[in-house]
């Protein structure tokens, strides 16, 4: 009974992990905006969610030119997702690729999907007590 929960709310699970660690990552491209030579990253939701929902996330391998190096990740990622960066629609002077209004809107946007997937699992979490309750 309880890996069938499990399953029924594991999509939007990940879904909200996935959403909550792109957050961070967009909070992070606002809060450089001003560094210069900072380059803005972004993960594509769609490819990192299937990715986490099959379990077959890209992971790269860091080079070593010696044995005697220690492993390291080879970038961010968010669940196995890489983070990506960004190609600047209007390149800045001091090599920022972080564009305000496109931060500003992918925000606003990752937040608002972040609340409806919170809307769903609350939902589908009331049908789960009623059916329960009888």
């Amino acid at each position: 009974m309880v890996s069938k929960l499990d399953e029924a709310f594991r999509f939007h699970q990940t879904a909200l992990s996935l959403r909550a660690g792109r957050q961070e990552l967009l909070a992070s491209n606002i809060a450089n905006a001003d560094t210069p030579n900072y380059k803005a990253r972004d993960i594509d939701f769609a490819s990192a969610l299937q990715g986490a929902m099959t379990g077959s996330t890209a992971k790269l391998e860091m080079a070593q030119s010696s044995s005697a190096h220690l492993q390291g990740a080879a970038g961010d990622s968010i669940l196995g997702a890489p983070a990506l960066y960004r190609r600047p629609l209007q390149p800045s002077a001091d090599g920022n690729t972080v564009e305000m209004d496109v931060e500003r809107a992918q925000f606003a946007d990752n937040a608002l999907r972040y609340e409806a997937s919170v809307k769903f699992i609350s939902d589908k979490i009331k049908n789960v007590m009623q059916a329960i309750q009888g």
